[in-house]
């Protein structure tokens, strides 16, 4: 049986932390930055773990 293949997406936009959480970096960080306040870019800044409810969808695709 063949090996299941990462998705070549996943594997660049998420990290697998040492407990098994995954974790993201937060969206709406990548352009129109004088639009938003310095806290709202100091909010986005920090990365994040992934909610429950997409955990699964994305081990799928990184193939854990």
């Amino acid at each position: 049986m063949p090996k299941m293949k990462t998705h070549s997406g996943a594997k660049k936009r998420f990290k697998v932390t040492g407990s098994g959480k995954v974790k993201r970096n937060r969206a709406r960080m990548r352009h129109l930055m004088r639009k938003k306040g310095k806290k709202a870019k100091r909010h986005l800044r920090g990365a994040v773990i992934v909610d429950r409810s997409e955990h699964a969808r994305i081990e799928r695709m990184l193939a854990i």
